[in-house]
């Protein structure tokens, strides 16, 4: 999908044809938008498709005076029932009249700045909306990880009381979404502390506070990403060791369980035979039996109840 958007008196408004100063936002674009866009504004074709393959990595690239960056962005997902989160990656193209921004599927940090949310925004500031959006990138992921957070406080509540497979996966999906975003939050680190190096980003003083509160911002997504990350593990290998004592004890339960029912069997066994026993003779010899039968029972069933085998 190709849109064209400029910020007018009346507001953002959508446009037909290129105009200087208006935003060019691909979503999930199909092969005749990405050529018509590159014939008519003079952009390399693979820069537009760079941010399309899951797989790219977070860059900035100059060429012919255009700046291009690709950051990952937090997105939801579900799969088979499964809430996660993952990233995808965000193409942003700064062009002398125009700005540009190419994504796989529709995100809700661009949708903010189509309805209109985003306060001092403007089509023509390519520069301030570049950092905008870099700005909401960061946020969403804060929003995110917080998110995060609250699932896994509930999940493990969850599992305290039925210790059911199902939420051992749920903080398996958390835990793989928050090395999704920790990996992508570094990555996009590494693109913040390179912009204020690129010549063909004229930044004011106002654009270099906003940068200043971006990688501020990112900073603590990615402190927190670790923090959450390291919680996670440790609930998770927790939870193992509680999983793995509670089998133990169930193990020794019924092993202690068999022992006691192998001694009455052992002895009927024994006087199953065709062969001379003891008090075979005595009238009551079945009761004397099934007397001591109990009371070696009873003394094992007393000896594991004190090695706490119940």
């Amino acid at each position: 999908m190709l849109a064209i958007l400029k910020t007018t008196p009346t507001g953002l408004t959508r446009l037909e044809e290129f105009e200087p100063g208006s935003w060019i936002d691909l979503v999930s674009p199909s092969e005749e938008e990405l050529e018509r866009v590159s014939r008519e504004l003079q952009i390399p074709l693979d820069l537009l498709m760079g941010p399309l393959d899951e797989e790219e990595k977070s860059r900035i690239d100059v060429e012919d005076g255009l700046t291009h960056l690709i950051v990952d962005i937090p997105v939801l997902v579900r799969e088979d029932e499964q809430r996660g989160y993952e990233t995808i990656p965000l193409g942003m193209l700064v062009h002398p009249d125009y700005f540009v921004t190419t994504c796989l599927r529709p995100n809700p940090i661009l949708g903010e700045f189509e309805r209109g949310t985003v306060k001092g925004f403007a089509t023509f500031w390519k520069t301030r909306f570049l950092l905008q959006v870099l700005q909401r990138v960061s946020a969403f992921y804060l929003r995110y990880l917080g998110r995060i957070d609250r699932e896994t406080d509930k999940v493990e509540r969850e599992l305290r009381a039925s210790m059911k497979n199902e939420e051992i996966f749920d903080l398996l999906s958390l835990q793989k979404s928050l090395v999704y975003f920790t990996t992508s939050l570094r990555s996009n680190e590494a693109v913040l502390q390179k912009l204020p190096r690129t010549k063909t980003i004229k930044m004011y003083e106002e654009d270099q506070d906003l940068l200043e509160d971006v990688i501020i911002e990112n900073k603590q997504a990615s402190e927190m990403a670790k923090i959450y990350t390291d919680i996670l593990t440790g609930t998770m290998n927790a939870f193992a060791s509680v999983i793995s004592n509670n089998l133990n004890r169930v193990m020794k339960l019924l092993t202690s369980l068999t022992i006691i029912l192998a001694i009455p069997t052992i002895v009927a066994s024994l006087y199953g035979m065709n062969v001379r026993l003891p008090f075979e003779d005595y009238s009551h010899a079945f009761a004397l039996t099934l007397v001591i039968t109990v009371v070696i029972s009873a003394g094992f069933a007393l000896v594991f109840w004190r090695k706490r085998f119940f």
